[in-house]
């Protein structure tokens, strides 16, 4: 695989709670540098994002009630509207965990279909990929929250916000792919670092990579090349 075609499946990410103007104008350098699909940052940060990467190629991620998922449903479909209408194209939403280990799947796919219709209510070419969480979750939790998320015609599943007590992994990856075949996008994301690892998520079916190692995982497959 080339440098440009993996650039072109990484969200360059950055998620923490410190993260300041600075922080967001390096990471959009970078993404820009080295034309990256997209730049996840946390929603207070998106207009500021989009105006800094007006005229580029790169797209504005933003996550949804991040990072535990656990807000009402109402104010994520606010948070992915307003992130929307200020220009983010794609929203990373967490599923509420508590209410898919209680069994309240009605309530579980109600919350994802709430943040699917706002944003793109805002915007029809708006993508929503759902964070499931994989370390919390049993294997018929997973194969559950796979099936609520096609059922509220997300785009994506995603494995991991990267704030719990592990990322993703190749076995999870290679299942969300099973289980949802061609009808959505699987992004993993959480403890992906090097290039190594990269390239098992994509080969296990991941379509789209979440990391805040971009720069060195496309660097590492630069000097690779040579």
């Amino acid at each position: 695989m080339k440098s440009e075609e993996l650039a072109k499946l990484i969200d360059h990410t950055l998620l923490k709670p410190t993260a300041n103007f600075e922080d967001i104008d390096r990471l959009c350098d970078e993404a820009v540098k080295y034309n990256f699909y997209s730049v996840c940052v946390n929603s207070a940060f998106v207009d500021y994002a989009v105006k800094k990467l007006l005229n580029t190629p790169v797209l504005v991620c933003t996550t949804v009630g991040f990072p535990l998922g656990a807000v009402h449903k109402e104010a994520k479909a606010y948070e992915a509207r307003k992130a929307v209408s200020q220009g983010a194209l794609e929203v990373d939403m967490v599923i509420n965990l508590g209410l898919l280990k209680s069994g309240d799947y009605f309530e579980v796919r109600n919350d994802i279909e709430g943040v699917v219709s706002a944003a793109k209510q805002e915007n029809k070419d708006a993508k929503v990929k759902v964070i499931i969480e994989t370390c919390f979750l049993s294997e018929s939790e997973k194969v559950t929250a796979a099936k609520l998320c096609q059922e509220a015609n997300a785009d994506f599943v995603k494995t991991s916000t990267g704030f719990g007590t592990g990322g993703a992994t190749v076995e999870d990856v290679k299942l969300l792919r099973m289980l949802v075949g061609n009808t959505m996008g699987v992004k993993a994301s959480g403890g992906i670092r090097d290039l190594d690892t990269t390239l098992k998520m994509i080969e296990a079916g991941a379509n789209r990579i979440g990391t805040s190692s971009g720069v060195a995982i496309i660097e590492e497959l630069i000097k690779k090349s040579r």
